[in-house]
């Protein structure tokens, strides 16, 4: 018994034979756009909304200056432990209280030979955080009548976990769904299910805090120690912070009749 042996060449495909609902589902998984029988829609759903910051940060930077390093040193650690104290006192109106950087730096003379050191200069960074807004402005003016104390400020946010960014990506889905039918009406038909959801670049997406959406809006002021005594709280309005969301959905329809 003669027969022809025919050998199997790359890419044939080996196992059980593929049935035609099989192969059917298959061609329709393998098309984006959907089917006759089942449509796709996609759409976009967008959402912004605008709402008061929950939290306000101050940088802090105090300072001291000597002709001896000893002395330079006696003199920041007793600013920076006013400034801390003063801090403290406002209790709860304060959540977060950070050190940053610390730094002890030798200025040398322009002039003559060899290196002399004129002067040694320190400094300490603070940051506060504060969610009571009505001890901002005096906490903000007594610290800048400190001496050699600058006050940065203050940088409006939003907590990472507020209500605000659920709020909007709940707003974005609901858009997203209110446009997909919308779409369906006009063709006389109706949705038939949700094929996918996604965040605007999901698959590229960043760490929190570049996370778009946030929009953490800042309003900057410098104070130095120069007011005068008793100088009274600065009235500082909070600045609104916008929050956006965006997604991505892909539904089914029926078939409309066209």
């Amino acid at each position: 018994m003669t027969g022809t042996v025919r050998k199997r060449a790359a890419g044939d495909r080996v196992g059980r034979m593929t049935s035609p609902s099989e192969a059917s589902e298959e061609t329709r998984s393998a098309v984006p756009y959907g089917t006759p029988d089942a449509p796709r829609i996609a759409v976009r759903g967008e959402a912004h909304l605008e709402v008061d910051p929950e939290i306000a940060r101050i940088g802090i930077t105090v300072s001291a200056r000597g002709t001896d390093r000893r002395d330079a040193l006696t003199d920041l650690t007793r600013r920076n432990t006013t400034a801390l104290d003063l801090v403290k006192t406002y209790g709860d109106a304060v959540e977060k209280l950070e050190t940053g950087a610390f730094s002890i730096t030798p200025e040398l003379t322009k002039h003559g030979r060899g290196e002399r050191i004129r002067a040694y200069h320190g400094r300490v960074h603070i940051t506060a955080e504060l969610t009571d807004f009505t001890a901002l402005g005096e906490l903000t003016t007594r610290l800048a009548d400190l001496d050699l104390t600058r006050v940065d400020g203050p940088w409006w946010a939003l907590r990472p976990d507020s209500p605000a960014h659920r709020q909007a990506r709940q707003q974005a889905v609901r858009e997203a769904v209110q446009r997909a039918r919308e779409y369906a009406e006009a063709l006389g038909t109706t949705l038939a299910a949700l094929v996918e959801l996604a965040d605007i670049g999901a698959e590229n997406a960043h760490p929190y805090g570049m996370e778009t959406g946030s929009a953490r809006s800042m309003r900057t002021m410098a104070f130095d120690a120069a007011a005068p005594e008793s100088a009274p709280a600065l009235d500082l309005e909070p600045e609104r912070q916008h929050v956006y969301a965006q997604v991505n959905a892909r539904f089914t329809m029926s078939p409309p009749v066209l």
